[in-house]
């Protein structure tokens, strides 16, 4: 019976759209992953682990991290029903306090553009990383039809970079790599992948 429920639930949350945009990300972010079988790695804002679940494969461990607990439970069914023994759910959220926890790769996947304080959480994940780890992060380019009081409208390249830097990355990448319809509140937009190191 309960696992009908979690069923259920991960139907509502993993939407069609968000399965098949999923895909495109997990596909983008694969490459970054070479060779880092023994590396920690973990992905904050996970949701219900659409993204980070088929990477499990080329990273040593997984941590989902997440500020819903409903979104956790629906990622660990699906980590039970896989029988992934190297993927782990955290409920926290780093924006009120943050974990003693150091790791080796973050994944921030469609997160910043909901984080009000996007210094504040860059430098909370640059502080848990460990000298030499790796930030990836996806996200909208910056889109000035978008104009939501909770929501950032994308962000430039340009504004990204000066404040990865400025919290201490270096090696910073970024570029557009997926163009989609009514993406981003029903706008057209584009998706960009960032990579910085510690």
């Amino acid at each position: 019976m309960e696992n009908n429920v979690f069923e259920q639930m991960a139907k509502r949350y993993d939407t069609e759209e968000r399965i098949e945009l999923a895909k495109v990300i997990v596909k983008e972010i694969r490459p970054e992953l070479q060779n880092s079988q023994s590396k920690s790695f973990m992905d904050y804002g996970s949701g219900t682990g659409l993204v980070s679940l088929e990477l499990t494969d080329l990273v040593g461990s997984i941590l989902l991290v997440d500020s819903s607990k409903q979104m956790l439970e629906v990622a660990k069914a699906k980590i039970s029903q896989k029988g992934m023994t190297n993927a782990k759910v955290l409920y926290s959220d780093f924006t009120q306090e943050t974990p003693e926890l150091k790791t080796d790769i973050v994944l921030l996947s469609l997160v910043l553009l909901h984080v009000p304080d996007t210094e504040k959480i860059i430098k909370e994940l640059f502080n848990l990383l460990h000298i030499g780890g790796k930030l990836i992060i996806i996200d909208f380019d910056k889109n000035d039809k978008i104009n939501h009081p909770k929501v950032h409208n994308g962000f430039s390249h340009e504004e990204l970079e000066k404040r990865l830097s400025e919290v201490g990355f270096k090696r910073i990448k970024i570029k557009t790599f997926y163009h989609g319809n009514q993406m981003f509140m029903n706008q057209d937009a584009s998706m960009f992948i960032c990579t910085c190191i510690k």
